[in-house]
Parts: C-alpha cells; sequence; structure tokens
C-alpha cells in the first residue's frame, strides 16, 4: 500500500478508535489533565496524518516538491516512496488535504479574531462601568469589581489580564468561597485554557461532519472546568469549591429538575464531594507515555520506506 493511503487509513482509525478508547476509559474525570493531554495527541495524530500524507502525495505528483521533500536524501530513497504510486490519486490527495489545512487554518483565525473582538468589547465595557481611579498606573493584576445584581467571575485574558467579579458574587461567596472562585479563574489562566477551547472550536466549526473534533470541543470544554475545580480545591478545600460553585449558580437553574444550560455544575459538584481516587503516579505517568506515542506512530509509518531502504 502507498504510504500516504497508509496514513489516511491510520487517521480514519486513529479519529474512530481514539475518542471511543477515551470515552470508555474510567480515569478521565479522575485525572482531567491527563485526560487533557490525551485528547490533544489524538488530534495531533490525526492532523499529522493528514499533514504527512499531503506531503508524500504533493512529492509524488510534482516533482519541484520532491525536489524539496527529498533533497538530502539519497536516490534510493527517493525510489522506495515513489515505486507504485498512482500519479492522478496522488495529487487529487494534495490538492484536497491542503485545502482542508487551508480551512483549518482560517477557521482557527475566524476564532482567534472573534475571540479578541469580543475581548475588545469587554475591556470597553469594564473601562466604562470600572474606570481606572486617580493615582493608578497600571491595570496589570487588578481585581475589577462591577456592580451587578448576577453572581459571576471570570477571567478575562488580554495585555493585562484581569479578574472581573461581580458585586453580587462578593454578597453571596462567604469566607474562602470567593478566593476558591478566583483560584479556579487563575487556574484556566494559567493553564492557557483558552487556547484549547479556540482551537477545539474551530476543528468542530470547520469540520461539523467529523466527529472526532466535534467530541475534542465538547471534552476540552468539561475536562478543563475539572482541572480548574481540582486547581482551586487543591488550595481552598474540596468542600469549600463546591460550596463556592453552587453558591455562584444556584439563582441559574442548574440544579432544577431539567437543568439545561449548565447540566455540568451539578456533576462537578458532586465530584468535588465525592472525590474519586486519583491513580498513582506511575500509573499516570504510563498514560501519558502511552498518549504521546501516538502522534509517534504516524511519523513511523512516514519513515518505514525511507529506513528500509537504507537498511
Amino acid at each position: 500500500m502507498m504510504v500516504p493511503a497508509a496514513l489516511l487509513l491510520l487517521g480514519v482509525l486513529t479519529a474512530l478508535a481514539g475518542p471511543r478508547l477515551l470515552a470508555r476509559a474510567d480515569w478521565s474525570d479522575r485525572e482531567p489533565v491527563v485526560a487533557l493531554w490525551a485528547w490533544q495527541c489524538v488530534v495531533a495524530a490525526v492532523l499529522l496524518c493528514c499533514a504527512l500524507s499531503m506531503t508524500l502525495s504533493a512529492a509524488t505528483a510534482w516533482q519541484v516538491v520532491r525536489g524539496h521533500v527529498f533533497a538530502p536524501a539519497p536516490r534510493g530513497v527517493v525510489e522506495a516512496y515513489m515505486s507504485g504510486a498512482a500519479g492522478p490519486w496522488a495529487a487529487t490527495t494534495a490538492v484536497v488535504l491542503a485545502l482542508a489545512g487551508a480551512w483549518s487554518g482560517a477557521m482557527l483565525v475566524r476564532e482567534i479574531a472573534g475571540a479578541r473582538a469580543r475581548r475588545r468589547l469587554r475591556r470597553a465595557e469594564l473601562a466604562v462601568r470600572a474606570p481606572r481611579l486617580p493615582g493608578e498606573t497600571s491595570d496589570a493584576g487588578r481585581l475589577v469589581v462591577l456592580e451587578g445584581e448576577r453572581a459571576d467571575a471570570w477571567w478575562l485574558p488580554g495585555t493585562p489580564p484581569r479578574m472581573v467579579v461581580t458585586t453580587a458574587a462578593l454578597r453571596r461567596l462567604k469566607g474562602r468561597q470567593l478566593d476558591a472562585l478566583l483560584a479556579h479563574e487563575q487556574g484556566h489562566a494559567l493553564a492557557r485554557h483558552d487556547w484549547l477551547r479556540h482551537t477545539s472550536a474551530a476543528l468542530a466549526a470547520g469540520f461539523p461532519q467529523v466527529p472526532v473534533f466535534a467530541a475534542f470541543r465538547g471534552e476540552m470544554h468539561r475536562l478543563v472546568e475539572l482541572a480548574a475545580d481540582d486547581m482551586a480545591s487543591r488550595r481552598f478545600g474540596r468542600l469549600t469549591t463546591a460550596l463556592a460553585l453552587v453558591e455562584l449558580n444556584e439563582d441559574r437553574g442548574v440544579f432544577g429538575p431539567s437543568p439545561a444550560p449548565q447540566a455540568h455544575v451539578p456533576q462537578r459538584v458532586h465530584r468535588l464531594l465525592t472525590p474519586p481516587d486519583r491513580l498513582a503516579p506511575l500509573h499516570r505517568l504510563r498514560l501519558t507515555a502511552t498518549a504521546a506515542l501516538v502522534p509517534v506512530i504516524p511519523v513511523l509509518v512516514a519513515f518505514v520506506p525511507g529506513l528500509r531502504a537504507l537498511g
């Protein structure tokens, strides 16, 4: 089988098997950081399969590309990749995959541009509702308190980043609950969860017919919240973090008989109140290493003909 076709087949198998294996895993809620890493490795492997297949197909179809890809390679290596290659299909495959890659890039640019536009609007609103006080020279690390009847708090990334909390949240959250809430939002900022959300949203919007990307987006939104909950609970305790979540969302109807808008909040509270046993450090290390090997497999498949020719 041609290497580009083998890579495409490997990408399809990874896209089908990866989400199913991760969905059946009983450790994802126990170790959300490891699960985030595993999902990123699966998606990276799928994208790498497509990129390598596109490159080798283009090298097969066009001499100019072949000269750049195999410039330092011996003649035997080039012949190993070119033997048995189908020219017309190679050109079609390369063009289709290149268009898919360009479309992915465009979706990512659109997602980031939209996020920045929304961020500018929120910053402009903050400048009006919470102007800089006399004597303030910098907004870096500034905690902004907004007058509001709805308890809420969020981290606004950018330069400089800001933590925003409403007066309703200050009234509702008691003692260390506010600290736990702020630690949760800081956890998102420190781990750069906004980039995971942008990337997963861009892939899901660009290729809605590909289930792995839709599953990737859904799991990113769920797992980043669990990871931030764990970061807050390690500093201020699980009970305090759970109570902060309850106080913050009690008026939003998420704990009612049909909590449709944010059904994950009750699950997060239950997880904090009944914490699952964490995996042993060696087990976490094995899972992390196994996930890291998934994107390596396409690279090994791509290099098999060259290694055989050299051997």
